[in-house]
């Protein structure tokens, strides 16, 4: 990939800057994912099944 023009370097910062929370939100989830695929041990995802079913039953 090239180089950015100035014209979508200001466009990619007001992106960032009016989409912050929903960035945050991805960011988070794909850490989530991250985590369960590559490092989390059997104890792990037994908390994190229960830590599942309380939060399902909050929303």
């Amino acid at each position: 990939m090239g180089k950015l023009t100035e014209a979508q370097k200001k466009a990619q910062d007001n992106y960032a800057k009016k989409n912050r929370e929903h960035r945050n939100y991805l960011s988070y989830r794909t850490t989530a994912r991250s985590f369960i695929r590559n490092k989390a041990t059997k104890d792990d995802l037994e908390e994190l099944k229960e830590l599942i079913k309380i939060r399902e039953e909050e929303i």
